[in-house]
């Protein structure tokens, strides 16, 4: 395999484990303050929705990626409103949110465009353009002439949107919140001993809120990227199982931020060689593409399934806090 094959390979996985970095660092926040969340697929999907159809509308990205966080945020607060609030099950408030999203999502598209569920085709200024970097090549055979190092930094590192080099900042931010700040080791406690926390005079209320709402803003980017720079539009189930390989990733990364980012990045390798490659021969074996396209969802299965070593999630993760009188 040549090396300009390789690069395009891993510029691919930069790409497609964009949206499952933010979904699992989405999840990160929110399991890490106690509260599971497994609505991560809704809330992509009815934040792809509403951004492109009002960065359509609008004509500017921004105001539709603004959109599909708001529209993301609305969900998280009912899924907050369920699971801290009312003290319900956490697992079915998340399962009514994806069913919830998976319906709303094409009626509303419909309703709005008239085009099957889907919106039209973003154009210009209603999406997101590739950032070329200083000094990178951007016709296609002069990166492929080029130096191995100006190849890596013209299609690996150069030419993704800012969605992309935004979601790579947010695992080193994620991990200082989460770890050297106070209102991170206030929200591991809350998801350990809430009961502790709660002793100290802080509120678990509001900082189990704060976490759910840290991941609808997450799952609205996410979305947002998918409609208006992955692709185009909105199209319906766009997201295509992403929240839930999102979770496998969070489970096999142990709720680290950085093994986040390598979990994703698996994920997203594997989804880019079953793009890349239509069929892989392994000697007189061929490998159909079918099963490539697979491969993610059997590995999120063998992973939730618990074969890739024992997760410890945080001890009162799922669990309703009653404060005690």
């Amino acid at each position: 395999m040549e090396f300009i094959t390789i690069i395009q390979v891993l510029d691919s996985t930069l790409r497609l484990s964009t949206p499952l970095l933010l979904a699992c660092l989405a999840g990160l926040y929110s399991e890490r303050a106690g509260i599971f969340d497994i609505g991560l697929e809704g809330k992509m999907l009815i934040a792809a929705l509403f951004s492109a159809a009002v960065a359509y509308t609008s004509g500017n990205v921004w105001v539709g990626m603004l959109a599909g966080i708001g529209a993301s945020l609305a969900l998280s607060l009912i899924h907050g409103l369920a699971s801290i609030t009312f003290r319900g099950n956490q697992l079915i408030s998340g399962v009514a949110i994806n069913f919830l999203a998976s319906g709303m999502s094409v009626l509303v598209a419909q309703s709005w465009f008239k085009q099957g569920g889907r919106t039209p085709s973003l154009k210009g200024d209603a999406r997101f353009e590739p950032i070329e970097l200083p000094g990178a090549l951007t016709r296609i055979r002069d990166i492929a002439e080029a130096n191995p190092l100006m190849q890596v930094y013209s299609e690996l590192i150069s030419g993704h949107t800012i969605i992309v080099y935004l979601s790579l900042l947010l695992v080193p931010l994620t991990w200082w919140v989460l770890f050297r700040t106070r209102f991170g080791l206030r929200m591991r406690a809350v998801g350990e001993n809430p009961a502790a926390v709660d002793t100290a005079g802080v509120s678990v209320v509001w900082l189990r809120f704060s976490a759910v709402l840290i991941c609808g803003v997450l799952c609205g980017i996410a979305g947002a990227y998918l409609a208006t720079a992955l692709q185009a539009q909105f199209v319906k189930e766009m997201t295509a199982g992403r929240g839930f390989i999102a979770l496998a990733a969070l489970i096999f990364a142990k709720w680290r931020p950085w093994s986040a980012l390598w979990a994703c990045l698996l994920f997203g390798l594997l989804q880019a060689i079953a793009v890349r490659f239509q069929n892989i021969q392994v000697g007189e074996f061929t490998i159909p593409v079918q099963f490539m396209e697979a491969l993610p969802y059997i590995l999120t299965v063998v992973i939730l399934a618990g074969f890739i070593g024992k997760a410890i999630p945080p001890r009162a993760g799922g669990e309703p806090y009653v404060k005690e009188r």
